[in-house]
Order: structure tokens, then sequence, then C-alpha cells
């Protein structure tokens, strides 16, 4: 499972720095532009990745910012906010590594934002949830850039390991 979570920790950053990169492609009224998406704008998804991911690592870490709402705009400037993304990629890369089995199989309990009251369960699940919810809404922005005409992205997770991910097969 540590491995694991090593791998998931890395595909994510380099899967990030894929879809970031095509969002620098595009004019500043594409990257605003609702488009459908859940979150509206390619922007306001990529915020929300990042607002989910701090909220997170808040749980974990019991440091760091924790947005108080899914759909706050922490960075309104598509660099800056590519700047904290690689700041959080890296602080969740950091983190992982800390992790210990005794650990991941421990409850974490916390108060959802969406729904009150206090939640348990092993840190390994909500581990899980941090990159699956990543991947999730990575697919969104996919969508968002092909609904666009904008060349399509290899994202997959075996595209990551037959490349820059070697080392974790």
């Amino acid at each position: 499972m540590l491995r694991h979570f090593g791998m998931l920790a890395h595909y994510n950053r380099w899967a990030n720095t894929q879809l970031y990169d095509a969002a620098s492609q595009l004019s500043d009224a594409e990257y605003r532009e609702n488009r459908g998406a859940f979150f509206g704008s390619l922007g306001a998804t990529l915020n929300h990745i990042l607002v989910a991911d701090r909220i997170w690592m808040r749980r974990f870490t019991g440091t760091g910012e924790a947005p108080a709402t899914l759909n706050a705009i922490l960075h309104d400037d598509f660099v800056d906010l590519r700047a904290a993304r690689e700041t959080e990629d890296q602080r969740i890369i950091d983190w992982v590594e800390t992790l210990d089995d005794d650990r991941l199989a421990a409850d974490i309990t916390y108060s959802p934002i969406t729904l009150p009251g206090a939640i348990a369960h092993p840190l390994r699940a909500a581990v899980a949830h941090l990159f699956n919810h990543q991947t999730h809404h990575r697919g969104q922005c996919h969508m968002t850039l092909t609904a666009m005409g904008k060349p399509s992205l290899g994202l997959d997770l075996l595209h990551f390991l037959r490349g820059e991910g070697k080392r974790w097969m």
C-alpha cells in the first residue's frame, strides 16, 4: 500500500503537469469560459482540485490552509494557481513518504464541509480518495479541453508508468 500511494503521488504530479501545460495554451477567455463542467470553467475546476487537496492535507497533517467552501477560487491568475499546484503536489509527495502501515490502518476523524458531523474511517481510505478525487476532476478538465477542440491528453496511469514513472513498476 505504501509503494502504491507513492506511485499515485508521483503520478498525480505528472498528470497535473500535463494538464497545466495544456491549460497554459488557452486564451484567458477560454480558461474562464463556463463549459458546463461541475465547477463550470477549466479555471474553476483546477481551483477546486487544489481546494480539495488542501482540505484533505489539512485533515491529514493538521497544517496548511483549508478553504471553507469547495468552490473557492484560491488563485484567479493561472500562473499563481500553477505555482500553488506545484507546491501542493510536492507537499503531497513529501507527506506520503512519511506514512507507514500502522498510520494508514489507523482511523482519521473529520467533519466534511458538505455533511455536518464527524466521520471516521481508516486513513488509507481517505488517501485513496484524495488521489481518486483528483483523477475524477482531471477527467472533467480533459473533457473541457477536448470540447474546445484542443489536442487530447494522455493522462492514463499506465502511460505515466511506461515513461517517467518506470521506477514504480
